[in-house]
């Protein structure tokens, strides 16, 4: 009899502890959305490599963990939950398949969460696991997907390089890089536009630090490198379009004429003209802002505003009458723009967009 009660003992437990199992969230849910470049050939493990990709949901729970499997080791996400974008859960991703227990001891109820990719392709690939929810959570309705959409094509600036690092402090830190709060992320939501962020440290139009540049790289559906992947563009339009490019080219055409033979100023204007006419054929009826800036690209007396200024020019000339100009003012600070930079940018860029979009 004694023997019995223990067996019925522990099996009330085993049948307790299967009560109290965390709920598994799918990737491929249909609760979740999804922002970005993603690669979904694999529906129950996506691909995430662009900055500021984004996963967002509703759901009920007193607790929320994320499962990601990383490539390198080197990449950092942002959590926030029930909108306090002001206080991020930071993840630091092992490499390889790791859960992380985001949140724990929530209040019953409905929350939220919103997860973005601080960091860059150079940091490698993320497959998205999944989630777990407390017992008994389950999720809602996803929020509402924005009817603007934007896309910006850029460098570090885009990308958030440095942006959290201090003043007086490095600016090549990863965990000091958030794309959620570079000017494109920014602007993007002041203007309550859907953003894909198609930028990458280093890059140029005409070179780069690294053997690829940015014609060679936009139309890629993976961030990693210079790869055979295609991102189909009619997957996605845009409404607006925002180019920055040209600080590396000024660097290492400018400064280390490491191009040869170094294109004149000819040149330089046509090449980047015929990368902003491929993003003009592909996107016939979008708004495109060609900017840049706010390093040293567009310090007084600099020559590089004057050939995006060209370009656009002859593009006008041309008929495109949905193209135009933002220089974001040198500041004389020498590193990547901080957070202060990155603010008053969003600020310029938003206004001017606002104003030629009627939005």
């Amino acid at each position: 009899m004694k023997r019995l009660t223990k067996t019925f003992v522990l099996a009330a437990l085993l049948h307790a502890g299967l009560a109290c199992a965390a709920v598994a969230v799918a990737p491929s849910d249909k609760h979740l959305l999804y922002t970005g470049r993603i690669d979904f050939a694999q529906p129950d493990a996506p691909v995430i490599t662009w900055p500021n990709t984004a996963i967002a949901g509703n759901f009920t729970g007193t607790s929320l963990s994320v499962t990601l499997d990383d490539e390198k080791g080197k990449n950092y996400f942002n959590v926030f939950i029930d909108g306090d974008t002001a206080s991020p859960l930071i993840i630091e991703a092992a490499q390889g398949s790791k859960k992380y227990d985001v949140i724990a001891g929530l209040a019953p109820g409905k929350h939220s969460f919103l997860i973005t990719k601080r960091t860059e392709g150079e940091e490698g690939a993320t497959v998205f696991r999944g989630l777990e929810l407390a017992d008994g959570g389950q999720m809602l309705a996803p929020p509402a997907r924005p009817k603007r959409r934007i896309e910006f094509f850029g460098d570090s600036i885009t990308s958030g390089m440095g942006d959290e690092a201090p003043m007086n402090g490095r600016d090549d830190v990863g965990r000091d890089k958030n794309s959620y709060l570079s000017y494109a992320g920014i602007t993007a939501r002041a203007l309550n536009a859907e953003l894909h962020q198609t930028s990458q440290s280093g890059i140029g139009v005409m070179i780069s630090w690294f053997p690829f540049t940015m014609p060679d790289f936009y139309d890629q559906l993976s961030a990693v490198g210079n790869n055979d992947t295609r991102w189909d563009f009619a997957h996605w339009t845009p409404d607006v379009v925002v180019v920055n490019l040209l600080q590396n080219d000024r660097w290492l055409i400018g400064d280390r004429h490491q191009l040869q033979p170094e294109p004149d100023d000819a040149g330089r204007i046509a090449a980047y003209e015929t990368f902003v006419k491929r993003i003009r054929q592909l996107y016939p009826k979008a708004y495109i802002v060609c900017a840049l800036g706010s390093m040293d690209a567009t310090k007084p007396g600099s020559q590089w505003p004057g050939y995006i200024k060209s370009a656009v020019e002859d593009m006008r000339k041309g008929g495109d009458q949905r193209i135009d100009t933002v220089f974001f003012p040198f500041t004389g600070y020498g590193q990547h723009p901080r957070l202060k930079h990155q603010r008053d940018n969003a600020e310029i860029l938003t206004a001017f967009i606002k104003k030629k979009m009627n939005w």
